[in-house]
């Protein structure tokens, strides 16, 4: 998903967009006219959709799925000897934020208390309250700072709650509703970047000034320690609990990619980070910060290789001298760094390699060497890494595949990983298969995707096919019963009733290190659309499907995806699924939080930039005489992160030249569109109801 904007930025006047655009009026999110235009929309799909035969059946299973109590509990944070998750099942929607001891946790046998029930809270409180997260101050880990969106808009009210009472703080910390960055810097001290009033947001609509503010005191009195520039992207705060020590560093956002940090010292004052304004800042183990290149770094005498982890003392930092990196771990040319988080005296990395996850645990010897050792995980599966529990070094995470569904595994340093939870079957998984094969692009790269179905299948038969191509997202295969993201089981559904559904690794994503992904950068964006023209080609080239058989599915980035993929070859596709979509790349700078992804696309506001996208742009790209697939679109009305307008804007458009389309804006959700499970399950039935229409029937 495209990331998460700080504070929403008001679309431009309506006089400073085209005068060519008739549709303008659909970016007024609220506005009566637009929305009883959505509504309609709504009900004609719902209308048309509802009337499936299997459609009843389709949302009860989904929904029995996405609500069965079987189901990970995931360790969203250990906290000394607590684990904390976020449980959600038919009782409780919107959620119960629980603890349970890590030990009987670890066991397999937890002993959950609820804390805060999200939906009783919401009752209470007459507010659509929807989970954003807590953050409670190590060591004792009683203060917590907990994070509620209304409605699931990126923006959230932030309040001090009590761990040990199980109650908020009176007079304690109260952040208003805004798009914030807060974190702890000790128990009576916050570091908060927020909306505070005219000229403290970027162009981008992230607050840019850090204020560290004291306890018992008004935020209006907070100090500013950091103000960036009006220019840049963003300003937050970063802390990280390195055994007893708590590092505070303000990060500067310069653009989506590049980036300065600075470390604050005892003293109050802020020094600079040596790290490469590209480089992506990790973790902290043993006083070192961990950080993954996305460049060569020539530095004391040797040169590091992109895509590999440094270290750099962070005392060093402190005392203002130089301060030189180390090597940590340097990925083979077939793998890519994925994910990083340290316990106490471990640095787990996990990582990818042919699009499969592998899990290495680090130690830094006395010598100044990393050691690592590979966790024996199953393998060809998607790795996970949840969380670490810091004083026992052991690491928490899942492993899964298309066919196989979720286990959770606790992995020590030295010992073998132990299955905490497993999932039973959803499916009968004997009846399918999975295979990885490769496409090749139209320069010659070879493009990795995953196909699913039925063992046996004579082909061709309808295909899906899912993609993102972007923000350096890797996308790994998953269980099917959550195949495509926000659609719940519809790969399941697909591939049961003798459809091939295909999982594909375009370029943009992370799948094989930064190159992947700098690669179709801005000007060089049609690489991603030629890579999933080639998949669907090798589709038909090896018989699998065929013209008339294959849709495709892309969310958030992947709506740039799917929207230049059918104005560029609607021969090629028969329907198009479009879920929270970028589609008006002419506009998409000035709505929400638009302008921070300006390093990924290009400013449009460049005539130089503009000329490469709008070749691709899909609301600048629908002609007039031409035939397109009829596309689905979903979306969400509180989307303060992608703008509605994006989706409805290229509905209309698509309408008034005669084609036919599918329309869904959910009022809640915020960008990950479903607010609870009743909402992911009538997606589900909706776009399978949809793809047997458009696709014909199943294989047999």
């Amino acid at each position: 998903m495209i990331a998460a904007a700080q504070a929403a930025q008001p679309a431009a006047p309506a006089a400073a967009a085209s005068a060519e655009d008739p549709y303008l009026w659909l970016e007024e999110v609220e506005g009566a006219r637009a929305l009883d235009q959505v509504k309609a929309w709504n009900r004609a799909t719902e209308d048309l959709l509802t009337s499936d035969p299997k459609f009843a059946s389709y949302e009860s299973r989904a929904r029995a799925i996405l609500d069965d109590e079987q189901q990970i509990a995931t360790p969203d944070q250990v906290m000394g000897d607590l684990v904390a998750n976020l449980w959600r099942d038919a009782a409780h929607p919107r959620g119960i934020w629980r603890v349970s001891p890590l030990a009987g946790y670890r066991s397999g046998k937890p002993e959950w208390r609820t804390v805060i029930d999200v939906d009783a809270l919401g009752k209470q409180e007459s507010k659509s309250w929807v989970w954003h997260g807590a953050d409670c101050l190590a060591p004792d880990y009683r203060r917590c700072l907990i994070s509620l969106s209304p409605g699931g808009t990126d923006a959230d009210v932030v309040r001090e709650f009590d761990l040990q009472t199980g109650r908020f703080v009176d007079g304690g910390f109260v952040l208003p509703e805004a798009k914030s960055y807060v974190s702890w810097v000790d128990a009576d001290t916050l570091m908060v970047v927020s909306d505070f009033g005219p000229e403290s947001l970027t162009t981008s609509g992230y607050g840019r000034i850090a204020k560290l503010w004291k306890r018992g005191t008004p935020l209006a009195s907070a100090r500013t320690i950091f103000e960036g520039e009006k220019g840049d992207v963003s300003t937050a705060p970063v802390a990280v609990q390195d055994g007893a020590r708590r590092w505070v560093f303000v990060r500067r956002g310069k653009t989506f990619w590049t980036s300065e940090h600075r470390l604050l010292t005892s003293a109050g004052t802020l020094v600079p980070v040596p790290l490469p304004d590209d480089a992506e800042f990790e973790d902290v183990l043993g006083g070192r910060l961990i950080a993954k290149l996305q460049s060569p770094l020539e530095a004391g005498g040797r040169t590091f290789p992109e895509g590999a982890l440094v270290a750099y003392s962070l005392e060093e930092v402190a005392a203002g001298r130089a301060a030189t990196p180390e090597l940590v771990m340097a990925p083979s040319a077939r793998q890519a760094i994925e994910e990083v988080a340290s316990s106490d005296n471990v640095l787990w990395v996990k990582a990818l390699e042919d699009v499969s996850g592998k899990l290495f645990a680090l130690r830094r010897g006395a010598d100044g060497r990393w050691v690592s050792s590979a966790a024996a995980l199953p393998a060809n599966s998607t790795v996970s890494l949840l969380s670490t529990a810091g004083a026992s070094d052991t690491a928490f995470a899942t492993v899964e595949s298309m066919l196989s569904p979720p286990a959770l595994y606790a992995i020590g340093f030295a010992g073998a990983p132990a299955i905490v939870q497993s999932l039973p079957a959803r499916f009968d998984a004997s009846r399918f298969t999975v295979e990885q094969r490769f496409a090749t692009s139209k320069d010659g790269t070879r493009i990795p995707y995953f196909l699913a179905r039925r063992k046996g299948l004579k082909g061709p038969v309808p295909a899906l096919i899912h993609a993102y191509g972007g923000f350096r997202a890797a996308q790994t295969p998953t269980y099917l019963t959550g195949q495509p993201y926000r659609a719940g089981p519809l790969g399941m559904f697909l591939v049961e009733e003798g459809n091939a559904y295909v999982l594909a690794n375009i370029r943009g994503g992370g799948e094989y290190g930064p190159e992947w992904h700098r690669s179709v950068l801005r000007e060089n964006r049609q690489k991603s659309f030629d890579d999933l023209h080639a998949v669907a080609e090798d589709l038909i080239r090896t018989g699998v499907s065929a013209k008339g058989k294959i849709g495709i599915s892309g969310r958030s980035n992947g709506g740039v995806l799917v929207g230049a993929a059918l104005t560029q070859r609607p021969d090629l596709y028969s329907a198009v699924i479009s879920g929270s979509p970028l589609h008006d790349m002419k506009r998409y700078s000035h709505l929400l939080a638009g302008a921070s992804w300006i390093g990924e696309y290009g400013d449009p506001d460049k005539p130089e930039d503009w000329a490469f996208m709008s070749r691709y742009s899909p609301y600048q790209n629908v002609r007039r005489g031409v035939k397109y697939p009829p596309v689905f679109f979903y979306s969400s009305t509180k989307d303060d992160r992608v703008h509605p307008g994006h989706a409805r804007k290229m509905a209309a458009r698509l309408g008034e030249y005669g084609n036919r389309f599918y329309f869904h804006e959910y009022l809640e959700g915020g960008h990950s569109v479903g607010a609870d499970h009743a909402e992911d399950a009538k997606r589900a039935a909706l776009l399978m109801a949809y793809l047997k229409r458009e696709l014909g029937g199943a294989g047999k």
